[in-house]
């Protein structure tokens, strides 16, 4: 068993190894290394379908986790790859790229760990295909339940900043609109939220546990590692005062009322 898990891994691994050597041969022409955001998405998707395929549990969970695994990634990557083709490379790539001095073989290094994390956040996916159950059970169904308000409010908060950015009126201004109201990172939260879903399609199993690594792990990397910290130090270059501002009144992550 510990071998056929550990081959299962190895597949994922491989595939988004290969997935990120050809993004970043990409970036090197275009000069964009936003991609890695897209393929990183599209190779979870690759693993939910594969754990799916493959995995040991009921035919159910394993369908849910499929399907919804796939959906929830493929959603993702089409909604950043719109940004990384019509937009200049995001801002935290390109503060890298003069930090580094486009040394290529950082760059290569950054991709391929980001590889890695593909194996990390899969972990769900893996455990949550392996629940034996035949039927539907409250905690499938509330796992569903996850899924969609995740899903649905992640959407909605991208088509909100997106229909903002797109007016010329908003430029360099910050969006207060909608869900941005209540948190300065909406899609960041539900993001997280959605990793719960496969937490709940793993109970039943023996090691269903291990599958709190996705949100624990999202948590840590949106709020103190590649997520918040770079985005906000590119929005208070941009915009100053007025950022400065929203982070004075509004909640950095989950939603609350805005302050005073």
């Amino acid at each position: 068993m510990d071998f056929m898990l550990l081959a299962d891994f190895a597949v994922v691994i491989g595939f988004a190894s290969v997935v990120m050597m050809l993004t970043w041969y990409w970036q090197t022409r275009t000069r964009n290394a936003g991609m890695v955001d897209v393929s990183w998405a599209g190779c979870l998707a690759f693993a939910a379908l594969y754990f799916g395929a493959t995995g040991s549990g009921g035919l159910l969970p394993r369908m849910l986790t499929a399907l919804l695994g796939a959906i929830w990634a493929f959603r993702l990557a089409n909604h950043l790859l719109s940004r990384v083709l019509s937009e200049a490379e995001d801002g935290r790539y390109a503060f890298l790229r003069k930090h580094w001095q486009d040394d290529q073989r950082k760059f290569f290094a950054f991709f391929q760990g980001q590889a890695l994390l593909v194996g990390v956040f899969s972990v769900p996916f893996y455990f949550a295909a392996q629940n034996p159950t035949q039927n539907w059970t409250p905690w499938l169904v509330l796992g569903i339940v996850v899924w969609i308000t995740s899903v649905c409010g992640e959407s909605l908060a991208d088509m909100q900043l997106a229909r903002f950015r797109a007016q010329p009126k908003n430029r360099g201004k910050t969006c207060r609109e909608g869900l941005w109201r209540y948190s300065r990172h909406p899609n960041y939260f539900f993001e997280w939220l959605h990793w719960f879903s496969y937490v709940c399609f793993a109970i039943g199993t023996e090691y269903w546990w291990l599958t709190l690594v996705g949100p624990v792990m999202m948590l840590i990397t949106l709020n103190w590692v590649t997520g918040i910290p770079f985005v906000e130090a590119q929005s208070v270059r941009s915009r100053g005062d007025d950022y400065r501002s929203y982070q004075r009144t509004t909640s950095s992550f989950f939603p609350w009322f805005p302050r005073r």
